[in-house]
């Protein structure tokens, strides 16, 4: 298995290479040269298996470079029972009829990003020894709110790296802001920015491909690596989960091997949806991804006009990691789906880079059509599925799950397409307990971060979390913040260079 890039399809790099390099040097993003075929019987004979094995089966097919004993160290390391408060890692839990939800978030930080970054710091260490020469690798993140601490707890301590991670100052919730401020570890470093996500994430991919700021790295055995899901290494874990939860509903009962599904995902920078799209590539039976957006809906736009446009307002949301108007891993499609015009797609990001807009052909958007399903949902619904859901079935969501579920009821109310489904829950209610409370209460109660966790406890009778009540008693480490246009010199400042 070999990967390119999305604008130079010339280039050939292992899967080792394209995980320890993050991103292409041109700018363009890996993306693999074909797709590994799962037939029905395969899928058939994953069936019985544990998440792990699963993994393994999935894995193998684009990690042709890792021996089998690599393979075993990486997913054995990420998905053990320590780090996953259910046996089940990601179970897939039946609302009522056709409705099922994929729950993504019991791992360490309560949030989806773990089904990957558990993995990747694992998958980082292996290809760094095939490819890296012994360099250290500095891991650059910016994020709306999971990935930060999802990375954080990935590869603290993890040797010959160093990762810092940047987060919009009032863009994330304050459970979030707590997780990556008091994270423990030796290698760790965390600043805030005055700006939002994009601003961070337009800043990190321009330091990721500034020649003079790369060579100073590599005078001291340096060199960047990404932990955002611009890397492969974040996507490839993604695709697992997609296979997993269709055998959960062939073990359940609730399909036949064979039969389709849909798959709805609340999204912000493209990557959770694009893994069910690569899933759907190789095989597996789904029939329409169906692309849930909170009132920052660019994509929505998109998938309905074929224009993607950020020029247009921000809002901060109660689902902040959604929060988001550049959507890298959009690309990635947009390269598949064009027939790997690397051409196009670098006129196209160039466009969206000076002029905030472009738009693909009819075809093209036809094409996309005929795969995805798209809505959105205001905040004032996202209240209302919150508590609509616990009343009716007891089940507590978080804000970004309920935009999924609520853009998945106006879904099958428009098209009466009402096939067994599958709709991602992307983070524990507990992250982002004062909307989740005041949804089910209809009020905000005068109480603190950790009062609200309780109390939410207390009404819904869903457990918490131990690493979320365990925050409260942890001190405070990182206090920096800094102005997009800064954060070039932050890096050198937080690396002590």
């Amino acid at each position: 298995m070999l990967y390119t890039s999305t604008r130079n399809n010339k280039i050939r790099v292992s899967a080792a290479q394209a995980i320890a390099q993050g991103i292409s040097e041109e700018g363009g993003l890996f993306v693999p040269v074909e797709f590994p075929q799962f037939n029905l019987e395969k899928i058939s004979s994953m069936v019985p298996m544990s998440y792990i094995d699963r993994a393994k089966t999935v894995l193998r097919e684009y990690l042709t470079d890792f021996s089998e004993d690599e393979l075993s160290y990486c997913v054995e390391g990420a998905y053990s029972a320590e780090k996953f408060s259910s046996p089940k890692i990601a179970p897939t839990v039946n609302i009522y009829g056709n409705k099922n939800i994929l729950e993504l978030w019991h791992g360490p930080t309560c949030a989806f990003k773990d089904m990957a970054l558990q993995l990747l710091p694992y998958l980082m260490t292996v290809s760094a020894k095939k490819t890296a020469d012994g360099k250290t690798i500095v891991i650059l993140v910016a994020t709306s709110g999971d990935t930060g601490k999802a990375a954080l707890e990935g590869f603290k301590n993890v040797d010959n790296t160093k990762i810092l991670v940047f987060y919009p100052v009032d863009g994330v919730s304050p459970m979030q802001k707590l997780q990556m401020t008091t994270q423990e570890g030796n290698n760790v470093a965390v600043c805030a920015i005055n700006g939002n996500f994009d601003d961070a994430q337009s800043a990190v991919k321009s330091i990721f491909t500034n020649d003079e700021i790369k060579a100073e790295l590599a005078g001291k055995n340096m060199m960047f690596s990404s932990a955002n899901s611009i890397n492969w290494g974040r996507l490839v874990p993604q695709i697992v989960y997609y296979f997993s939860t269709y055998c959960d509903l062939v073990e359940q009962g609730r399909i036949s091997l064979g039969d389709d599904i849909n798959v709805v995902v609340p999204t912000g920078n493209f990557g959770n949806i694009l893994a069910g799209y690569y899933a759907k590539k190789m095989g597996l039976p789904i029939k329409t991804l169906v692309c849930a957006s909170n009132t920052n809906n660019v994509l929505t736009d998109f998938l309905t006009t074929g224009t993607y446009d950020k020029n247009r307002a921000f809002y901060a949301t109660s689902s902040p990691s959604m929060d988001i108007l550049i959507s890298s891993n959009l690309e990635r499609l947009l390269y598949h789906v064009s027939g790997n015009d690397d051409s196009l797609i670098s006129d196209l990001m160039n466009k969206l880079v000076t002029d905030g807009k472009y738009t693909v052909s009819d075809k093209l958007i036809g094409d996309i059509k005929a795969e995805f399903g798209a809505g959105y949902t205001v905040e004032s619904s996202v209240d209302e599925t919150i508590k609509g859901h616990f009343e009716s079935y007891h089940y507590l969501c978080d804000t970004h799950t309920a935009v999924a579920v609520k853009v998945y009821d106006e879904y099958v109310k428009d098209t009466g397409d009402d096939i067994p489904t599958v709709i991602d829950s992307t983070a524990s209610p507990y992250k982002f307990s004062k909307s989740v409370l005041t949804a089910i209460c209809g009020e905000t109660p005068e109480l603190n971060e950790f009062d609200m966790v309780d109390e939410l406890n207390r009404i819904s009778g869903v457990e918490v979390p131990a690493s979320l009540a365990n925050l409260k008693n942890k001190t405070v480490r990182f206090r920096d913040v800094c102005n997009k246009e800064d954060m070039s010199e932050m890096v050198f400042k937080l690396l002590e260079l």
